[in-house]
């Protein structure tokens, strides 16, 4: 079983590595639907499978100097205390075992949904701000500050019950809240702002004992190097074939998700 989830781990690093998401909306769907691991349980060893495996990527865009750091700072402002407060939420109601599996399955189908049709949306998003003529429209900036908050929290309490959200949801929401930002820098900023969130967020998952160390690392040795060899695949494959594919894939997974049991 080792092997498989090892193997299950280089499939998914290598989609990471191809399209730069999919981590957590393949990996913790894939654990609970294939495998059998309990939701819970899926979802905090995924946080912090995520959070290793994200650091990566997190250093390679802060050595390319493509990270917002005010973005990061702004989105943290909210995500860090809201997965915290999540966290200290499902100790303080001490949810049994059906009930908890209830909540994350239906948190996870509900951001699957929304990360599916983030995909299929991202283009649009990036393109609403802008007109003809040049023109971009956008939040006041003494507005912009609290919606970046905002999203923040939103993006932390989805990753803390579901371990999905930091990375396709929280980038089209960047792309319509910062039309004149470079995309890049957005993606850096995303990348980075998920290191911290998913590792506080897994973090308070250990604490609770829903974590599979021994899980962990077969998937950390299998996704390792499929997130590199499908870092050097990226060029080669087209985005605007990829995206629908893997929207699509979320979709069908999230609709699975809602009728797990």
């Amino acid at each position: 079983m080792d092997g498989m989830y090892t193997l299950s781990g280089f499939v998914v690093g290598l989609i990471v590595g191809v399209t730069g998401v999919g981590g957590g909306s393949l990996m913790t769907p894939l654990l609970v639907l294939i495998f059998g691991v309990s939701p819970a349980t899926a979802v905090g060893t995924d946080l912090l499978y995520a959070s290793l495996t994200k650091t990566m990527g997190g250093w390679v865009h802060s050595k390319r100097g493509t990270v917002d750091w005010k973005i990061v700072g702004l989105l943290s402002m909210g995500s860090l205390p809201a997965a915290v407060i999540t966290v200290l939420t499902i100790k303080y109601l001490a949810l049994d075992e059906q009930t908890l599996r209830s909540l994350v399955t239906g948190v996870l189908s509900v951001a699957l949904l929304l990360t599916g049709s983030a995909l299929l949306l991202k283009e649009y998003a990036q393109k609403l701000g802008r007109r003809k003529d040049g023109l971009v429209f956008e939040l006041h900036h003494r507005r912009l500050a609290a919606a970046t908050i905002a999203t923040g929290v939103m993006v932390g309490t989805l990753v803390t019950i579901s371990s999905v959200g930091a990375g396709a949801l929280g980038m089209v929401v960047l792309l319509f809240l910062y039309p004149r930002h470079q995309p890049v820098r957005l993606v850096g900023a995303d990348i980075v702002h998920a290191v911290p969130l998913t590792a506080l967020a897994g973090m308070g998952h250990l604490a609770l004992g829903t974590v599979d160390m021994v899980l962990l690392g077969s998937l950390l040795l299998g996704s390792l190097p499929g997130i590199y060899i499908g870092s050097h695949l990226s060029s080669k494959v087209p985005e605007k074939v990829l995206r629908p594919v893997l929207a699509a894939m979320l979709l069908i997974i999230g609709l699975k998700m809602m009728f797990y049991k």
